[in-house]
Parts: structure tokens; C-alpha cells; sequence
């Protein structure tokens, strides 16, 4: 079984996957990047697990396309909230079908190796599913959405995406699975807002979506497998690591809700779509 290249004994695991009606979809990542600036001031290292309703997440090169205003507005009146998100990557449909983890951790000041870091998170996705299959593959999914060189698949499809956002003295990595659902559901949504969002841009300029490339998890391995119990195995190998979990009020450097709220606004703004 590989093991998880980064040390877990003292890691924080902060499981926010019950908070999934009174949150906005801004509000994970507004956390994430306060607790990485924790992070960099000692905050020990934190594993953050998150699930949204019914969203839509942006990349930035998504929200520059020519449409993507007309593209977000049908999204709205589609009733997903829409987001532009400050890590890299492409557009990713979110229900609770769908599991975020984030790895929060410390860097040190110049350190421009990323590659150790999406190892990190994919080491940790194959170790909670070890029980289930040794079958995962990493690597470029052609035709998915939000496709990129740490892409995880089985059998050919993608079940699971990986970003990075880096900070001068901490790293969020984070990864979308999905665990439940039907994956062709999700890409086709995806498909049909790049096919709004597009207007006269280039091919190259955005992934194109196909039919077949994109399954949840509990599709791949043709089992009843949930959100639940994928969180469940999760929790035990962080436990089984030393990993604990904690409330947030025993989180050292957790943020107010006030500054959370004023990160949201920060990203909001910062990251707008030009109409």
C-alpha cells in the first residue's frame, strides 16, 4: 500500500461535511485561505473535508471566456450557485454526491516543488480506498472536466480532480471525488456551460467535455458506495495515522466569522466574472 508522504501524527482533520445547507459555496475556500495563513504562522497542518448542495465552481480561465456571464447566469437560473474559485484548475460541478478534502499545509518561503504536494493527496485518496481497489490510476483524463496531469481514474474514468492554491508560507491541495452519483450527469452540465461560456474563444482555450469520461466512484467499482462511507473510511486512516479530529473552537488561529465573511467578499470581488 503506498503511504502518505507527509506526516500526519500531528495533523488537525476539520470535517465540515455536515454543513451542507446554511454555508455559501464561497465560504470553504474563504476559510481555506485564512487557515493557510494560520498555517504559516504554526497552526499545526489540517485535513478539511467539505460537501456543498448543488454548486458550480469556476476556474479563472473559465470566468475570462467571452460568455461565461450569460454562461453563469443560465447556471443560476438552473438553480446552482456559482463560484470562482482562487486554486487552479477547471470548472467543477458540486452535490453531495461530491467530497472536497483539502490538505492545509505549512511551505517554506521559495519552495516552488508542487509536484510532492499533489503526490500528498493522491497517496492519501489511494490509501482510503485501498480496501476497495488497488485499480486507481493517476494521469490526464482526456475529454473530462477540470482534466490535468494528477487526475485519478478507473478504468479510464475520471472520478477525481486536483488543484493547488500556494500561499508564501502554505499550501492548500485540494481534490473533488466523486463518490456517488452519475458521473455523465456532472460532465454533461459542465459540456453545455462551456458551450455557452465559449462565445468565440478557441478550442484550446477551454476543455472539451466528452460523453463517457467522467464516473463516480460507486459507478467504477459497481458498488452502493456513499459520501458517508467514503468519509468514514477517510476519518479511520487519518485516525490510524495519528490524525485527530477537532471542533473548530479547538483549532489554534481558527477565524472569526466575521473574517471569514469579509474573505468571501474579498473573493467575490477579487475573482468576478466581467460582464
Amino acid at each position: 500500500m503506498t503511504q502518505i508522504p507527509i506526516s500526519t501524527s500531528a495533523m488537525i482533520v476539520l470535517d465540515r461535511s455536515g454543513e451542507t445547507e446554511s454555508k455559501p459555496i464561497l465560504y470553504a475556500f474563504a476559510l481555506e485561505e485564512l487557515l493557510c495563513r494560520a498555517i504559516g504562522q504554526g497552526t499545526p497542518p489540517i485535513l478539511h473535508i467539505w460537501r456543498h448542495p448543488r454548486s458550480f465552481v469556476m476556474g479563472l480561465r473559465d470566468s475570462r471566456l467571452p460568455e461565461a456571464a450569460a454562461a453563469r447566469t443560465w447556471l443560476t437560473e438552473m438553480g446552482y450557485e456559482t463560484a470562482v474559485r482562487n486554486s487552479g484548475g477547471a470548472a467543477v460541478p458540486l452535490d453531495l454526491g461530491v467530497v472536497n478534502i483539502s490538505l492545509l499545509m505549512p511551505k517554506e518561503a521559495g519552495d516552488m516543488e508542487h509536484r510532492k504536494d499533489f503526490d500528498s493527496m493522491v497517496a492519501l485518496i489511494r490509501e482510503v480506498m485501498g480496501s476497495l481497489t488497488d485499480q486507481i490510476e493517476q494521469g490526464e483524463v482526456l475529454g473530462s472536466f477540470c482534466p490535468g496531469e494528477f487526475d485519478l481514474s478507473v478504468k479510464g474514468r475520471k472520478f477525481c480532480g486536483i488543484a493547488q492554491r500556494r500561499q508564501q508560507r502554505a499550501i492548500s491541495v485540494q481534490a473533488f471525488i466523486i463518490v456517488e452519483g452519475t458521473g455523465e450527469e456532472k460532465a454533461s452540465l459542465a459540456r453545455n456551460f462551456y458551450e455557452r461560456a465559449a462565445g468565440e474563444a478557441s478550442s484550446t482555450d477551454y476543455p472539451i467535455v466528452a460523453p463517457g469520461s467522467m464516473a463516480s466512484l460507486s459507478e467504477c467499482l459497481e458498488i452502493p458506495l456513499t459520501s458517508e462511507l467514503f468519509i468514514a473510511n477517510l476519518l479511520e486512516a487519518m485516525a490510524a495515522k495519528g490524525g485527530q479530529v477537532k471542533k473548530r473552537e479547538e483549532i489554534p488561529g481558527y477565524p472569526e466569522e466575521q473574517q471569514i465573511q469579509e474573505m468571501m467578499e474579498l473573493l467575490k470581488n477579487r475573482y468576478a466574472i466581467k460582464v
